[in-house]
């Protein structure tokens, strides 16, 4: 029970601060508005970084669908545990976008953008092309999972260095692909805020683009299992 409850909390976590800075920065009548996608990307890497000091000894800190089934793919953990953990880690999703609406929403009910407003919950292209985003999120969580993997070559770490590395490899790669679909690479990350985001009170908040779930279901998991196959593949 403890890595599922480690998965939620920690889930949860992750969105608070990640969806949490993009409300600091886009919404109105935030202190942060304007402050921009550095400080959108640096915070994404803390907001993966914090949970994972938490509750890394507890469930491994994987807080991703994908990462999980690529996980499972390649032997890591066992396959009876995948859906427990994907339950935790939507759940923990949802809950953490819906205290972000909570915490801003006088915010939210200033701003009268709808895209805005989904934009501080869920992803979106920059240029919709299905295609080439689904390539997009592929490659990207290729990096994210194939440098997760790659950590185990480093040795001598002390303890917890590893997190500090997972934080340098999400800032990567929102700096460097982030804006070409807003860099999901976890349909949970993804998935659950946007449910939030369709059930919740939100004014003026227009629709919640569900024509886009493909892409941050097929390119996390697909770029996911490569990464781990490609992994196992390489006689280090």
């Amino acid at each position: 029970m403890l890595p599922y409850i480690a998965e939620f909390l920690g889930t949860m976590l992750l969105i608070l601060l990640g969806d949490g800075v993009v409300a600091n920065v886009t919404l109105n009548k935030s202190g942060m508005k304007g402050a921009g996608s550095i400080q959108i990307t640096f915070a994404w890497g803390l907001a993966v970084m914090v949970p994972a000091f938490i509750f890394g000894a507890a469930s491994g800190a994987h807080f991703n669908p994908a990462l999980t089934i690529a996980l499972a793919v390649d032997g890591s953990i066992g396959w009876g545990m995948v859906p427990g953990y994907i339950v935790s880690q939507f759940a923990g999703a949802f809950v953490g976008a819906c205290l972000v609406y909570i915490l801003f929403k006088d915010q939210f009910d200033a701003t009268d953008n709808p895209g805005t407003k989904l934009g501080v919950f869920s992803t979106g292209p920059s240029v919709p092309n299905m295609p080439l985003n689904i390539l997009s999120e592929v490659v990207g969580t290729f990096v994210l999972v194939f440098a997760i993997k790659g950590i185990g070559q480093v040795t001598g770490c002390a303890p917890g260095v590893e997190k500090f590395l997972v934080f340098g490899i999400i800032v990567s790669i929102g700096m460097s692909l982030g804006g070409l679909t807003g860099y999901a690479l976890n349909p949970a990350r993804d998935l659950g805020p946007r449910i939030a985001h369709s059930v919740l009170p939100i004014k003026g908040k227009g629709d919640s683009n569900w024509g886009y779930a493909p892409v941050v279901i097929l390119g996390p998991v697909i770029g996911a299992v490569i990464a781990v196959l490609l992994y196992g593949a390489i006689p280090w």
